[in-house]
């Protein structure tokens, strides 16, 4: 049977009475290397154990887990891809009407906090089975932390929902050796010293690596100076190579001990994962509906490394799968590429090699392999470091390699790509073969703001970087002939932003003739900086207190100034700008944002000076900045059609 069983009538079919391990998640059950579950499910059947999956499974009922039957060893849960509020609600905690991860966009298959859910289920469906919770909610919300939608401090996952043991990060390791401990009869409560996991005990002098002790979950809840240096704590220390365990007081004398990271995947160990006989699609019994869509934007796409040293403060990356960087041979990323030649659906087009951040193959330094990456340092920001080994040489060897393959019409790369990066590596030749050959049309890039301060707050570098890169990919793509726009992601109501850095993005915007249409709410996910900024109002670096934007008011008004042209936001804008006071920017003169009312401007109409209805002022020329595809000026014949949106990466 291609696909690992998920009901007692497969396992019959396989001559099964037994099995070892329930793998259960929140998303439908795709088996892709770009789905947890599918990767965990592969690696546990590679190691010779018996393997079935639950995928959302009901859990008003305990029928759907009672079913399956309990396994011989073990319970592997993962809410899915995403966290499952995430999945569930967007940054206005508005009900999303759609989950791209279940089958037909179905909304409502997977519960709200679901790792908390499932291992509940597991407990009274199985009882005292061991319980191993895993993948990006768990991960995230390994330690306490402030939580959105309770708008609370909750404690860690671990003992919120009952399991025995938590894998952060990326869990291949980690869940091979938990499943040959357990396998030889060791007892979960012995497991306390993997690397990548953590635990609850009541002696934490029992972690066998050097510790490190953060505030308690009570101090963190009441003390938001403490909760801030807990949380910068926990960053420092995610790290493989000289970070330390970090333990963290909860209730009932309980301690939660985080062991250090696991070290990233040698290549070939990423190879042999990514080499697994994946079906790399939907399983057959999502036929009747629809499918499942999450699969179309990866299908036909490479993942060919793993971390991400960029670390954007509102980016869960860092924190998840490092910022030491790990990649695939070009060997194993070939045989993917032509596998997919083989498939009868596949169109010549290889939508994506990338990964967290596509053009980044190899560490950041040289330094990171023996001392591991900088605690009080980012390699990209404020400015690049001076170690920071800039070099795209065997990325672009890779793509030259893929692109020759028989059967390969394009090879795209769509994935986030770091641009001050691109802009420290004095060859120019990636960017001019980027331009000439990997681009489908648009390239998203992330900017996110104009204003250096607020750029600051984000982890992101100041937009005289972005205004360099642009002008450089504008004559690249005039010395390639190419007519391909540039999308800038965008990002309102960071933590820092105020209501007039919002207006003077709008402005920034304005000037240039463009507007864009993908702009992101920011949105406090589990486990980030800027997440701690947002609850505490505190600037992480120095502990001084910083603007937030809080209400739905604001955040509308910041949200809706960066789309001004839309006629649907008039009314909103207006009384945005006049919240700023810059009434200024309300009429029918050259620099407006928004028109009072409808009617035609007189042409004796005078333009008014910032913050003076009646004062004239000098007319400025327009200058050029952000471009987007579809407002821009240029031929709107010449632009892409039918391009689907990508979620932000970074």
């Amino acid at each position: 049977m291609p696909f690992l069983p998920v009901s007692k009538k497969d396992m019959h079919r396989l001559g099964w009475d037994y099995y070892d391990f329930l793998v259960i998640t929140g998303d439908a059950y795709v088996d892709h290397p770009s789905f947890g579950a599918a990767v965990i499910s592969r690696t546990l059947e590679a190691q010779g154990y018996r393997v079935c999956v639950l995928a959302q499974p009901g859990w008003h009922n305990l029928e759907a887990f009672r079913a399956i039957g309990a396994p011989r060893l073990a319970v592997f849960i993962g809410a899915g891809n995403l966290d499952s509020m995430v999945a569930h609600y967007t940054a206005a905690k508005k009900r999303r009407s759609e989950d791209f991860y279940s089958p037909g966009c179905k909304r409502g298959l997977r519960p709200d906090r679901a790792t908390n859910v499932y291992t509940k289920c597991v407990r009274e469906a199985y009882g005292d089975i061991p319980i191993i919770i895993g993948g990006l909610e768990a991960s995230l919300r390994r330690f306490a932390h402030y939580d959105y939608w309770d708008d609370a401090v909750r404690p860690s996952v671990l003992p919120d929902s009952g399991a025995d043991l938590l894998v952060y990060g990326m869990g291949e390791r980690a869940t091979i050796e938990i499943a040959d401990r357990l396998a030889l009869g060791e007892d979960i409560s012995r497991i306390t010293d993997v690397r990548g996991t953590a635990f609850m005990t009541n002696n934490p002098k029992i972690c066998r690596y050097d510790r490190v002790e953060c505030a308690s979950f009570k101090t963190v809840c009441r003390d938001k100076v403490e909760h801030t240096k807990a949380v910068v704590l926990q960053y420092r220390e995610h790290d493989a190579v000289r970070g330390r365990a970090v333990v963290q007081e909860h209730e009932n004398g309980q301690f939660l001990v985080v062991n250090p990271p696991q070290k990233p995947l040698s290549t070939a160990e990423f190879d042999e994962i990514s080499a697994y006989p994946y079906m790399r699609t939907w399983h057959p019994m999502y036929e009747k509906s629809g499918g499942v869509p999450a699969i179309e934007e990866v299908r036909f796409s490479v993942i060919h490394n793993r971390g991400c040293f960029g670390a954007c403060n509102f980016c869960a990356l860092a924190f998840h799968q490092g910022r030491t960087i790990t990649s695939r041979s070009h060997e194993s990323v070939i045989a993917e590429v032509e596998g997919f030649t083989k498939d009868p659906d596949f169109k010549g087009y290889v939508h994506d090699v990338g990964g967290p951040t596509a053009n980044f193959r190899h560490p950041s330094c040289k330094k990171q392999l023996e001392h591991g990456v900088c605690p009080n340092r980012q390699c990209l920001v404020p400015t690049p470091c001076k170690n920071l080994d800039a070099d795209h040489s065997d990325y672009l060897s890779l793509l030259r390699k893929l692109r020759a393959i028989p059967g390969v019409k394009k090879v795209f790369v769509r994935s986030g790509i770091r641009f001050d990066y691109m802009l420290c590596d004095k060859n120019g030749k990636f960017f001019s073969e980027l331009v000439e050959n990997h681009i489908s049309g648009q390239l998203k890039v992330a900017p996110e703001h104009c204003i250096d301060s607020v750029l600051g707050f984000m982890g992101k570098p100041g937009i005289a970087t972005y205004e360099k890169f642009r002008q450089k990919y504008e004559s690249m793509n005039r010395r390639h002939s190419k007519e391909q726009y540039l999308v800038p992601y965008l990002m309102s109501s960071h933590p820092g932003c105020t209501l007039q850095n919002a207006v003077e993005l709008a402005e920034y915007l304005n000037r240039t003739g463009r507007q864009p249409e993908q702009v992101q709410d920011f949105y406090p996910t589990p486990g980030t900086l800027s997440t701690c900024m947002y609850f505490t109002g505190l600037d992480y670096r120095t502990l001084k207190p910083i603007y937030v934007a809080r209400t739905p008011e604001e955040k509308a008004f910041q949200r809706a100034l960066l789309q001004w042209k839309r006629p649907e936001k008039r009314q909103l804008i207006i009384k945005a700008l006049k919240a700023a006071g810059r009434e200024d920017l309300i009429g029918f003169h050259k620099g407006a944002l928004v028109k009072p009312y409808e009617r035609k401007p007189r042409n004796d109409e005078k333009t008014p000076a910032r913050g003076s209805a009646g004062k004239q002022t000098a007319k400025q020329p327009a200058k050029k900045g952000m471009q987007t595809s579809r407002n821009s000026p240029a031929k709107k014949s010449a632009q892409p059609k039918n391009q689907k949106n990508q979620k932000k990466k970074h």
